[in-house]
């Protein structure tokens, strides 16, 4: 079974070609639109809702546009953005050059905690990889987040509520209450489940 390091790198290959293709844009990042990336942001905000200034930990930056949003709405805390590509990284650097208190960074050492730790569709794309195997890449990374979340950490993810016969083969589709659960017993009691927006997914708070 291939290793988490394995499927992040050959995530990171996935999106470098994404981003070459169309620059630093939410179809860079896979996304269909704007607008849905930034319905995915607005789930993910219910972590850190009324706290201008706590600290954020975007893990899978891509090119930088969860900053760009939360700045967008007076959130004032400091943003650190982690993305395993390079590329991506400096994407995101460019991106955020004139936005104030925000860094980048592609090296997992340079980490610290943050309040809040949140990820945006670094789960979907398991390209040809096993579901087991990936499902395993997906802990690894959501201990990473809870390691890295002082305060409480987010995530989202495609549901396998999906419609069945729109799903695809290169995809992971998570079951929604086996993480809640698994989340729920490991990591806090204050766990929360939305999964009532247009998207085929969901999000996943967990509080401290």
């Amino acid at each position: 079974m291939l290793s988490p390091d394995v499927l992040r790198n050959q995530a990171r290959e996935y999106y470098e070609t994404k981003l070459s293709a169309h620059g630093p844009t939410p179809a860079g990042v896979d996304w269909n639109s704007r607008e849905s990336q930034e319905l995915r942001f607005s789930q993910l905000a219910y972590l850190w809702q009324n706290e201008p200034d706590a600290s954020l930990l975007d893990y899978g930056c891509g090119y930088g546009a969860l900053a760009a949003y939360v700045r967008s709405r007076a959130h004032r805390g400091r943003y650190l953005g982690f993305d395993v590509s390079d590329s991506m990284a400096g994407a995101a650097r460019a991106h955020l050059a004139d936005l104030p208190d925000c860094r980048v960074t592609s090296r997992r050492a340079e980490l610290q905690a943050a309040d809040y730790a949140v990820a945006s569709g670094v789960f979907n794309v398991k390209q040809d990889a096993t579901s087991e195997a990936w499902m395993t890449y997906v802990w690894d990374t959501i201990g990473d987040l809870a390691a890295l979340g002082a305060r409480g950490f987010a995530f989202n993810a495609l549901s396998s509520y999906s419609d069945i016969g729109k799903q695809r083969p290169d995809l992971f589709y998570a079951d929604p209450l086996a993480l809640f659960d698994r989340c729920k017993r490991e990591f806090s009691r204050f766990v929360t489940l939305l999964h009532d927006y247009p998207l085929y997914e969901f999000t996943l708070i967990v509080r401290r």
